[in-house]
Parts: C-alpha cells; sequence; structure tokens
C-alpha cells in the first residue's frame, strides 16, 4: 500500500491519513506513506511507518513526482496507491496508475468536489453532501467515510493542567481554545470572528482565548489580539504557535470553537463545541444539529454577517451553564466513540480496498486528456504574473482588515 496525503503540514486531513496508514499496518498490510517533507514526517514515525520523502516541485500534477511514484510501484510491487486531494491523485494517475494499471484510490476531504479526478478513479468523500454532488458526475464509485478519530489516544482522561499552567490561565478563568492552521483560505473568517467574540465578552466575563496554529495569517491575528488586549488592559488573546500534540490543550478548555477533525478530536476530549465555518457560521454542537453536522460535516456557510454577535451570543449562553456543558461533552464523546472511532474507519476502508482491487475501473484516454487540461489550465492561471499580483493584492487587503478593520472586509473589485 502506498499511502499519500496530500502535504506533510500540520493538518486534520493528513493526520487522518497517517493514522488510518497505521491502523491499515496494525491489520497486517505493509504501508509507505510518500509525501512532500514536512512537520508531520516525525508523526509518521511515531506510528511506525515507512515514509519516503516526495520530491517537491510546486507543479500540480509534478512530473517529477509521477515519475517517482511510478518507480515507487514498481519496485515495491505497490498493490494499491491511496492519495489524498485531486493533486496527488494526478501525480499517482498518470505514471503508475494509467501506464502500469495499480489501482488507485482517492480521498477528497475538502469542502467542493473538484473536476480534476478523473470520472473512473474510485472516490471517498468526507461527507454525505459531496458523495451526492460527486455521483451527478462521477461513474467509479463513491463512497462516504467521515474523518476518523483515535479514541484510545484523544480521551477524556488527558491532563489540561499543564497546558493551563503553561500559558498562565487561572482556575477562575473561562478558556476558549482553537486549534486551527492559521490560513486564509477556509479557516481566517473563523479566527477574526473569534478574536471579536471574545472581545465582546471579556469585559463581562474572566475570559481567554488561545488560539494554537501557525501559518500565514499569524502576524494579522496577533496584531489584531494585541488590540484586543490592550483595550481591556490585560491578556485575553493568545496565539503560541503549532503544536503537534495538542491533545492538552483540548482537554484545558472550558469550551472549543473550531471545524473538521479538530472539532471531533475536542468531542473525543469530552469538550463542548461550537462549529466554526466561513461567512459567520457558528452552531452549538448539540443534540438538535447533529444531523446537520453528519450530514454536511463539521462545517458551514451562513449569510456573512458583519460582527461576531452570533457566535459572542453561542459562547456566552455556554459560559453561562456549567452543567450544560457538561452534559454536552459527554454527549460529544459518545457520539464520536460511536460514529468516528478509528478502527471503525480502518475496517469501512479496508472493506472499500478490498472492492477496488477487486473490481479495477477501466481508465478511458479521454478523461486522462480532460483532467490533464483541467490541471494544466489551473497551474496556468496560478502561475499568470497579472492573477498572482491580483491575488497577492487581494490577500494584503484581507490582511490589513484583520489588524485594524471590521469584519468582514469590504473589498474592492
Amino acid at each position: 500500500m502506498l499511502v499519500y496525503p496530500h502535504d506533510l503540514s500540520i493538518g486534520g486531513s493528513q493526520i487522518n491519513a497517517i493514522d488510518l496508514a497505521a491502523a491499515v499496518a496494525e491489520a497486517g498490510h505493509e504501508v509507505i506513506v510518500y509525501g512532500i517533507p514536512g512537520p508531520l514526517v516525525s508523526y509518521i514515525e511515531e506510528r511506525g511507518l515507512r515514509y519516503v520523502p516526495a520530491r517537491p516541485l510546486k507543479y500540480r500534477p509534478a512530473p517529477s513526482r509521477i515519475v517517482q511514484i511510478a518507480a515507487l510501484a514498481r519496485s515495491e510491487r505497490i498493490d494499491l496507491i491511496h492519495a489524498y486531494e485531486w493533486p496527488t491523485c494526478l501525480d499517482a494517475y498518470y505514471g503508475a496508475g494509467l501506464l502500469l494499471n495499480v489501482p488507485l484510490l482517492c480521498t477528497v476531504l475538502s469542502m467542493q468536489v473538484m473536476p480534476h479526478v478523473p470520472a473512473s478513479v474510485p472516490l471517498i468523500m468526507g461527507t454525505s453532501d459531496l458523495a451526492i454532488e460527486a455521483r451527478k458526475t462521477h461513474r467509479g464509485q463513491v463512497w462516504v467515510l467521515e474523518p476518523p478519530i483515535d479514541v484510545e489516544r484523544d480521551t477524556p482522561l488527558v491532563d489540561g493542567k499543564g497546558f493551563r499552567n503553561r500559558h498562565g490561565v487561572t482556575d477562575n478563568e473561562f478558556l476558549v481554545v482553537t486549534v486551527s492552521r492559521l490560513a486564509i483560505d477556509l479557516k481566517l473568517d473563523a479566527l477574526v470572528r473569534a478574536i471579536d467574540a471574545a472581545d465582546i465578552l471579556a469585559g463581562s466575563y474572566p475570559l481567554r482565548l488561545i488560539l494554537l496554529g501557525d501559518g500565514p495569517a499569524r502576524e494579522a491575528l496577533t496584531t489584531r489580539a494585541a488590540a484586543v488586549n490592550r483595550r481591556h488592559g490585560r491578556e485575553i488573546v493568545m496565539l503560541p504557535g503549532a503544536d503537534l500534540d495538542p491533545r492538552s490543550a483540548y482537554a484545558a478548555a472550558d469550551l472549543v470553537i473550531g471545524m473538521g477533525s479538530s472539532a471531533l478530536r475536542a468531542l473525543a476530549i469530552a469538550r463542548p463545541l461550537i462549529v466554526q465555518g466561513e461567512q459567520a457560521f457558528s452552531e452549538i454542537f448539540e443534540p438538535s444539529t447533529v444531523e446537520l453536522f453528519l450530514r454536511q460535516g463539521f462545517y458551514g456557510l451562513a449569510d456573512g454577517a458583519a460582527g461576531a454577535g452570533r457566535l459572542a451570543a453561542q459562547m456566552e449562553g455556554l459560559i453561562k451553564d456549567p452543567a450544560r456543558r457538561t452534559a454536552l461533552g459527554r454527549f460529544g464523546r459518545e457520539m464520536v466513540t460511536k460514529r468516528f472511532g478509528l478502527q471503525r474507519a480502518a475496517n469501512l476502508q479496508l472493506d472499500i480496498y478490498r472492492q477496488v482491487l477487486t473490481e479495477p475501473p477501466r481508465r478511458r484516454l479521454i478523461e486522462a486528456m480532460r483532467s490533464v487540461r483541467l490541471a494544466l489550465m489551473l497551474e496556468i492561471a496560478n502561475h499568470d504574473p497579472f492573477q498572482k499580483r491580483a491575488k497577492t493584492s487581494r490577500e494584503q487587503e484581507v490582511l490589513a482588515t484583520v489588524r485594524s478593520g471590521i469584519w468582514p472586509p469590504v473589498l474592492r473589485d
């Protein structure tokens, strides 16, 4: 088995891929993890998996990686390649898949169906809604496998006292934690609204907010947080950086706000949770919202309303009701253990592997040409100097608003 995460920076999708690879190896299969070197290489080694570094060419698909994967497939006699997201899928498809006929499976955990994956490649989608959407255009098999959580490692027994002591959070302070990449895409709206909600509530409650993570938006978010801290004359918001093992941060929290796998890990550690998304989306995870999140994933889109009043009101309701927080933490742990446990996911994935190996799809040259055309068009656009300048300018405008402006930003055309 060759498992190919889309990168090895710290992130939920990548950790899911590694955890599932380790579970498959524990079931008796030989697993190699292939990927561009990053912080999670140490995690791969910790899980006892063999790692092969990928060539770091930035193009998608990358000719050097297409050749490298094909060579690996031949020398290691790979039975199946499992790629995560469309760029890695194409790297595996055009050499090992198309020329050597090695069975290929692609997992897509991003929040949209990308047309770049060849239509015959079997797909695993992260939510029911995305699977329904994928089946409209995809002729290969499509399964749903929700992000798995290692409920034996992420448990209510994890001790958070050390984390609180390390960051100077006293017992009488209400600690809110977010564990996230500090990225501009997908994450930034939620992160800014978390800081603004803390600002709204800090005058009435002994509130602390810790944003654990790193990324290109960190400097701008730090500036916005510093303004909140100055306004209240004490440290309300902290950004201490990334942590490869954030379990103690979850355990230390009185409340977690987040999305995706981070949200699920918080539930596994029995923390009350507010799920965030983009465009001002936020909802408390509770019995009345379970079906929503099981259908669309732990993420959402709302109306883009100005300000953080919605999130602040949800936070305040939980601050005032410790009994409800305890009940929600217990409910979340039970749900994750039953539905999102790693061993359950590994068994489902092994069954999918057997189906792919039993009925490998017939590939067509026309779909290969269509996928490479779409990928090349995207790469040309991404490397167009005019579009790159426009994107950079837009990102700088957004980050300038993060530093000092009212959110969400009003961007120029």
